[in-house]
Parts: structure tokens; sequence; C-alpha cells
């Protein structure tokens, strides 16, 4: 009987194959954790129940995890990167209209030239007031 480790290229396949579903499972096992720690729809009870669960059995714990409760992974990882998103998305808005940028200088510079060609400002107004942006 000849086994896989004869052939040596076939033994560094199966090695390449164990070493990657190990890779598989611990991706596989953090991914769970972080779930746990994501719902809010569990309380601490159930956290700490589902956590040891994992830990303590974890080939058991996972696939019973995954089993009772692996609908909703996608879903609550969804909802956390939407959330994420959409505070970034505002982050970016207020950043950009905080004033704080060269952008809006030019702009205030530009609204300051539009009043002083409809006459509403004299030269030194306009003057001090464009002095007053650029410093």
């Amino acid at each position: 009987m000849s086994l896989a480790y004869d052939y040596p290229a076939l033994g560094a396949f199966w090695t390449v194959m164990w070493i990657f579903l190990w890779i598989l499972w611990l991706v596989l096992l953090f991914r769970i954790i972080g779930d746990i720690f994501r719902d809010d729809t569990l309380g601490g009870l159930g956290k700490t129940g589902w956590l040891v669960f994992v830990i303590v059995l974890p080939f058991l714990g996972v696939f019973v995890y995954v089993l009772a409760r692996g609908k909703g992974m996608g879903k609550r990882a969804e909802h956390q990167a939407r959330a994420r998103h959409q505070a970034f998305d505002d982050y970016v808005r207020e950043t950009a209209g905080s004033g704080t940028g060269p952008g809006n200088e030019v702009d205030q510079l530009t609204k300051l030239s539009a009043i002083r060609a409809k006459g509403d400002i004299s030269e030194a107004e306009f003057q001090r007031a464009k002095e007053k942006i650029l410093h």
C-alpha cells in the first residue's frame, strides 16, 4: 500500500491543503467571535455562553453557532459596514464644510469679489476683508 508521502508532490499538496484548512478554520473562528461581540440582540449572559462554548469546544461550538445563528451573521456584518460607511461619509462632509480648508478661502474671495463688483462695498473695504480672509 502506497501512501501520499511516498510521492513528494502529493505530500506537498497534502501539507499545503492542511495548512490552508487550518487558516480557514482560524478565520472562521475569529469571525464568529467577532460576530458574538457585534450582536446587539444578545445580552451579556448570551454572549458569555456562546463565547465559552466556542472556545471550550471549538469545532462543535462553531458548527452549532453557524447552524443556529448563521443567517444573521451576514446581516450584522452588512449593518456594521453600512454604519461605518455612513460615519465616514458624515465625517467627510463635516470636515469638508468646516471652513478651514484652502477651497473655502477661494469661495469666500469669489463671493467678496462679486459683492465688490455689484458696488455694495468699496475698494478699501474689499482690501480689508481680503486681508482678513487670507490671514
